[in-house]
């Protein structure tokens, strides 16, 4: 298994919709092993393929390490397609391993139903509502290209323009390696 680099903001990759996948081979079952241990080292609850340079529609999600959560499977999600959103919508606060040290208070709906194929390409659909809905909807809006900050208020964004600038540029820090728009890489500490 791996530990793959995580790209962050502003990144092209991060900005395309993803790429359906077609059929799953045993290259596709290694990169979604890849993809959680490269989670769960970075201490993520939430992973999309195209932060791990990937454009393929994939995400995992393990929300179990979250206290209230423990008992909660993790997921792993192909070609997801959120089919109803509730109603009601809520605020919680929300940080992203693109966007390391970043954490803004995000309003969205309550409760999802989601389609998706599991890893044995198998259909599923869930509905979830709570932290495993608000971390469905965030990895899925990953999936098409959309960060977190995109879901603020206008000004609030131009309130975090400086800091997506200076993790864009590498001036940040994080436990694990990320990958720069311009392509290079800063390597943690914790994976030399």
């Amino acid at each position: 298994m791996s530990i793959l680099p995580i790209y962050v903001y502003d990144h092209a990759i991060l900005k395309k919709k993803a790429v359906k996948i077609e059929h799953i081979d045993d290259s596709i079952l290694q990169f979604i092993e890849d993809m959680k241990q490269t989670m769960h080292k970075a201490e993520g609850i939430g992973l999309a393929a195209n932060q791990v340079g990937s454009p393929l529609a994939l995400t995992v999600i393990d929300i179990s390490p979250v206290e209230g959560y423990e008992q909660v499977k993790p997921l792993v999600m192909i070609n997801p397609e959120i089919t109803y959103y509730s109603d009601e919508e809520t605020d919680y606060e929300e940080g992203c391993l693109s966007l390391p040290h970043l954490r803004e208070l995000v309003l969205r709906p309550e409760a999802i139903q989601v389609q998706f194929y599991n890893e044995q390409i198998q259909p599923q659909t869930i509905e979830a509502d709570g932290l495993l809905a608000r971390v469905m909807q965030h990895e899925i809006d990953h999936l098409n290209g959309i960060y977190f900050t995109d879901r603020l208020s206008q000004l609030k964004r131009t309130l975090l323009q400086s800091k997506l600038r200076r993790i864009s540029k590498g001036e940040t820090t994080a436990d694990y390696t990320i990958v720069l728009p311009d392509g290079s890489t800063i390597q943690s500490e914790n994976d030399q």
